[in-house]
Parts: C-alpha cells; sequence; structure tokens
C-alpha cells in the first residue's frame, strides 16, 4: 500500500489514470470484506451519482480493530493528552479500545439505536469520543459529529437536518482556561427537535446538569451493564458512515454523507502514504474530531493502518504557547499534523517557547485546513523540524473524505506553500470561467476534478439534488472544488483560495450568507454583507458591514452585542473581526450586492475597486471607504 520512492510514486499515478479500477482494486483487496465487491466503480458526474466497491460487505471497525488484535492487540491506539498538562494522560491498546467500543455499541443498541439510525455526538476531545464514533460504525448507525464550539442553535439544525434519535454528550468540557457547559447547550437545543428519544451523558467537568427522567442516562451506569461481545453490523460497501455538516455559501449547513467502503479505503491509503507511516510511530494530528480532518486522521485512517494517534483535548496556548511542543516532547511524538492558523499563532509567541522542550522525535511535518504562507511554512521547518523534517502541505476538504494533493513525506521534491502533486487516483483539472480546460504549466483557473476517486462525497443528506448543484452543475461532468488554483512550470499545484462565498477562517470553512443571517436577526439591525480579509493569524478575517434602523448609541456596545448574537447563534468561531457601520451597501440596479467592492475596501485597496458607474448609488462607496476600519 506505502510508496517508497519518487519513481513508485510516478508508477503508481500513471496506472491509477491509465486503470483505476484495477488500481483501487488491487488496494481495496488490503483490507477485511465479509463478501468481495461485486463491481469495482460505476459513476455518472452530471447525476451525481458515484459508487465504489458495490456489493462489497465489510465493517470499518474490524479493519480498525478487531483485525489488529491478533499482532497488535497490545500496541497502543490512542494516548490521551487532558487539557491540564498536570492531569495524566491515558494509553488505550487496540485490545481495550476494541473491548470499550463493543461495550457502548451494546449501549446503543440497549436503547433502541440500530442499523441506519443518525446518531447526534457533541463531546469534547475525550477517549470517549473516538469510542462513541466507532461504537456507531460497529452497529451501522450513522454518526454526526458536531463540533464542541457550536451553539445550541447550530446543534438543532443538524439534529433536525438529519433526524437523529440519540444524542451522546458530556456535562462540560475542559477548553483552556475555560470550563464549557455542553449537556446545558444539548437541553437548548433540544427544546426545537422532536426526534431525539435518549441522550447519553459522559462525567468529564462535574458541572451541574439537568437529568430528566426516560430520556437522559450517565454513559458510567450503562456501560455497567452490557458485556463486551458486540459482533460487527455486516454493512455494504455503499451504505452511509456518517454525516458531516460544512458551511456552504447559501446559510444553511450541508450533511456530507460518506460511505463505509471507499471511505475506509481512501483515509487509510492517503494516511499511509502522505505521512510515510512507520510502525511503531507517534502520529499527532492537532484538529478536533468535531471536523473531517479529525474523523479522517486521528481516527479512521490511523487505526485502520495500525498506528498511534494522539488526542489532545486543549488548545495550544493553554497554559502557555509551548504546549504542542511540551507533548512532542513527552510522547516523543513522530508525525506532527496541524493547522497554518496554529503555526502563525505560535510563531507571534516566539521561539521562547520552543527551546525549552526536545523535538528531537519529530520526523514528519503535515500543514492543513488551508494553503500555508512561506514565512510560516519556513518557521515551521526550520524551528519545529530541525530543517530535516519533511513538511507535507496537504489540501482536501471534508466533500473529498481524505488529502487529494500533497506531498508525500520525504519523496516528493518540496516547494514552499505548494501542495505540489495529485495523489495516486486523483485527477485535478484547471478550467477558465466557461468550463474549458487549461492546458500546460505556468497557468491558473479554478480546480475541478475529472475522475472519481473512493472518498468523494456521495450525497448531501436528504437533498441529492444541492449535492448535484453546488458540486457537479458549475461545470458539466467535473467535481468543482471552489478553489482557485495555479499550476505551475513544474506541474505543481498552489490553492489560490476559495473563489465562491465561503471563508476559511483558522482552517474552518464558514458560509457568508450564514454569517449575514445571524447579524441580521440582531434587534435593530436592517441589512448585512460579510467579507473576507487578509488576517495574520487567521488566514482569513471576518468583515461585516452592517446598516442599522438608526445610528448606535453606543457603537461599541452594539458591536459586543453582534458578537453575542452570532456566537449564541453559530458559535464563536464565526464572530466577526471587524464591524462597520454604513448607510448604504453597494449593490446593482438588480439589488446584487457586489461584494468585489467591500472585498476590495476590506483589504485596503481603496484606489482599485474597478467600475462603480454601474452601482445603484455610487456614492455609498465613498462613504464606505471613508469610515473603512
Amino acid at each position: 500500500m506505502r510508496i517508497k520512492t519518487f519513481e513508485e510514486y510516478q508508477t503508481a499515478y500513471q496506472q491509477s489514470v491509465d486503470d483505476p479500477e484495477g488500481f483501487w482494486a488491487e488496494i481495496g483487496q488490503q483490507f477485511k470484506w465479509r463478501k468481495p465487491w461485486k463491481k469495482v466503480l460505476s459513476w455518472d458526474f452530471n447525476e451525481a451519482n458515484v459508487k465504489w466497491y458495490e456489493g462489497g460487505e465489510m465493517n470499518i471497525t474490524e479493519n480498525a480493530l478487531d483485525r489488529h488484535l491478533e499482532e497488535r492487540g497490545d500496541q497502543v491506539a490512542l494516548i490521551w493528552e487532558p487539557n491540564d498538562p498536570d492531569d495524566e494522560a491515558v494509553s488505550i491498546t487496540y485490545r481495550v479500545l476494541h473491548d470499550r467500543v463493543c461495550r457502548f455499541a451494546n449501549v446503543l443498541k440497549k436503547h433502541g439505536v440500530k442499523k441506519g439510525d443518525r446518531v447526534c455526538i457533541y463531546l469534547p476531545m475525550v477517549p470517549e469520543l473516538t469510542v462513541a464514533v466507532l461504537a456507531c460504525a460497529r452497529i451501522g448507525a450513522v454518526h454526526s459529529v458536531v463540533f464542541g464550539g457550536f451553539s445550541a442553535k447550530s446543534i438543532a439544525d443538524r439534529i433536525n437536518d438529519s433526524a437523529c434519535t440519540m444524542v451522546i454528550t458530556s456535562d462540560g468540557a475542559f477548553r483552556g482556561n475555560k470550563v464549557i457547559p455542553m449537556k446545558e447547550t444539548v437541553d437548548t437545543a433540544l427544546d426545537q427537535c422532536s426526534t431525539v428519544k435518549s441522550v447519553i451523558v459522559m462525567t468529564r467537568t462535574r458541572t451541574p446538569v439537568s437529568m430528566l427522567k426516560g430520556r437522559d442516562l450517565w454513559w458510567e451506569e450503562e456501560v455497567k451493564h452490557v458485556d463486551s461481545i458486540c459482533p460487527a453490523e455486516p454493512m455494504d460497501a455503499e451504505d452511509t458512515l456518517f454525516i458531516l455538516y460544512t458551511s456552504g455559501s447559501t446559510g444553511k449547513p450541508k450533511g456530507v454523507v460518506h460511505t463505509c467502503g471507499g471511505y475506509m479505503i481512501f483515509a487509510t491509503y492517503t494516511f499511509a502514504n502522505v505521512f510515510q507511516y512507520e510502525p511503531g510511530e507517534i502520529h499527532f494530528c492537532t484538529a478536533d474530531i468535531g471536523w473531517i480532518t479529525g474523523h479522517s486522521y486521528i481516527v479512521y485512517g490511523p487505526l485502520c493502518y495500525g498506528a498511534t494517534s494522539v488526542v489532545f483535548e486543549g488548545v495550544p496556548t493553554y497554559p502557555d504557547a509551548g504546549r504542542l511542543w511540551q507533548i512532542v516532547a513527552k510522547h516523543k511524538v513522530n508525525i506532527l499534523y496541524t493547522a497554518p492558523t496554529a503555526i502563525r499563532s505560535l510563531m507571534s509567541f516566539g521561539l521562547h517557547f520552543v527551546k525549552d522542550h526536545d523535538l528531537s522525535s519529530l520526523t514528519k511535518l503535515g500543514s492543513v485546513g488551508e494553503p500555508i504562507n512561506e514565512e510560516a511554512w519556513q518557521w515551521f521547518k526550520q524551528n519545529i523540524g530541525g530543517s530535516h523534517c519533511p513538511l507535507v502541505d496537504t489540501w482536501w476538504q471534508t466533500e473529498t473524505g481524505g488529502i487529494m494533493i500533497s506531498p508525500l513525506a520525504g519523496i516528493t521534491p518540496e516547494k514552499p506553500t505548494y501542495a505540489t502533486l495529485p495523489l495516486p487516483g486523483i485527477q485535478p483539472v484547471l478550467v477558465d470561467e466557461n468550463g474549458k480546460e487549461i492546458e500546460g504549466n505556468g497557468v491558473s483557473g479554478n480546480l475541478c476534478i475529472k475522475f472519481p476517486w473512493p472518498g468523494i462525497i456521495r450525497t448531501t443528506y436528504g437533498d441529492h439534488e444541492r449535492c448535484k448543484q453546488t458540486y457537479f452543475s458549475t461545470y458539466p461532468g467535473m467535481y468543482f472544488t471552489g478553489d482557485g488554483c495555479l499550476r505551475d512550470e513544474d506541474g505543481y499545484y498552489r490553492i489560490t483560495g476559495r473563489v465562491d462565498d465561503v471563508l476559511n477562517v483558522s482552517g474552518h470553512r464558514i458560509g457568508t450568507a450564514e454569517v449575514e443571517n445571524a447579524i441580521n436577526m440582531h434587534l435593530g439591525v436592517v441589512e448585512s454583507a460579510v467579507v473576507g480579509y487578509p488576517h495574520d493569524i487567521k488566514g482569513q478575517g471576518i468583515y461585516a458591514y452592517i446598516i442599522t434602523e438608526s445610528k448606535p448609541d453606543d457603537a461599541e456596545m452594539f458591536r459586543k452585542d453582534i458578537l453575542a448574537t452570532v456566537s449564541r447563534i453559530i458559535g464563536p468561531i464565526a464572530k466577526p473581526d471587524k464591524i462597520q457601520f454604513v448607510s448604504g451597501l453597494p449593490k446593482t440596479r438588480s439589488g446584487k450586492i457586489m461584494r468585489r467592492i467591500l472585498r476590495k475596501i476590506s483589504e485596503g485597496e481603496m484606489n482599485n475597486l474597478g467600475d462603480t458607474s454601474t452601482l445603484l448609488d455610487p456614492a455609498v462607496v465613498e462613504e464606505i471607504k471613508k469610515g473603512a476600519l
């Protein structure tokens, strides 16, 4: 499965293009199947229909757990590093993890959860989160993990969209120096949900919580009354494994659906190759399991490949900015996979927090979530990797299931800020606005993929038409990533950012419409327009232009109130960094907001606004320019 030289990469890539079905059939045979597949691939991008390994039966947990028990049952699968560095880390072997997953799967079954049911998981980064995810997969229930920073309304929207029958949560969460109420947030969400029959609550912070008779159950009590024998449910390769919600350019989050077989194979193959994982290495991905990076490169990819993965509950700056480096030194981490936002933030604290820690165990570094700028790339490479660690700048999306374009660590020649080359099985193309393919090197365009790969999104939950319109209608016959891209003279790819109304804030995709909807719900707001602007730490910051019913008496207080509203409706990650009150917005005569102009103003490019003569009221632009923050 693992490519070991650049020549092997070139051979594998060519084979994957010449004979994709043969290529992926060979990879697929390296997994445990209950029943072989009848057909490797059938697809039609015009209808957004893709199926891999049709008719094959398997269960992803047998590949992540059972098949390792004989050879590496006593090997550590997960190292849990708690929020507080003074608390003890916990190591969980494959055998113990298997036992805990089966036990909790029996708890789910006892409370009526069955194959195909949707289960919402809203937990901190504790071992129970991995256990809950795998327990759902064990019995064929569909997990929908919601990031612990989301608001009650965001949770309710996700529960209602997928009609979840159960929620798994905790009393609270530790995050840095804060204690976050989680059960209380779930209770508020459930006031708006009718499908949830039971809530399982694990104890973490000992925060007092309300427990409703007949609905709410304590995790610790429930696992006492079941055994650890739970045969894995046979799943068709195309059965749904999980739903993960992502922001779109319209307000409502999209439930991205991934299926069992293709996702398993793609997440594992990309993990093995991008990180060049060697047996015994310690892999530390700093993402939250609430995002796709955590699903693919903390849980499924590493476990299916028999790796040891670090799960970190806290934040990189608590109790100080040396926390990540302390974890690397403590657990002798070999692979560190983190986000440019975290790197830029830690850079700002200087090297004082780095030099006290022994980082010599590191052999590979990775970056994820957004394109990494050269300054951060060089700092990470030199100061954390000691200049000798390969650095993989990975490009992929929630919808792709796994890494698409990236160097293979130590194999692909690197180039700062470039994701470099596509992985075997990935056929990228650049197209112009009319969908015409731009050939050759030294060109830029919109990034599309012209052939399916096993980890591709299958649908958006409950709304296949939306999937079709979002990803497959812009350029017929191709999957449109929504990203702009440059291909240099060497054929290397560099992602240049979103081309739609989606912001990439600290590696999290946030739809402008979603933020505008939240702002517009605030009393006294008439209309708003949100754009992204360059931010030193987050990559992109959120700039909001807001029209109010009357001039606020206390503008600063009004700003704070709006931030509180956005936090409550979406979550703190969507709070605008800058709010400018305006009397009007630049609109065309047909009423369309010219975001291009607002974007230029937010970026400080006041003299490069293009033609404003077609606007309904060109004078409003001058006013906005004068008040720009």
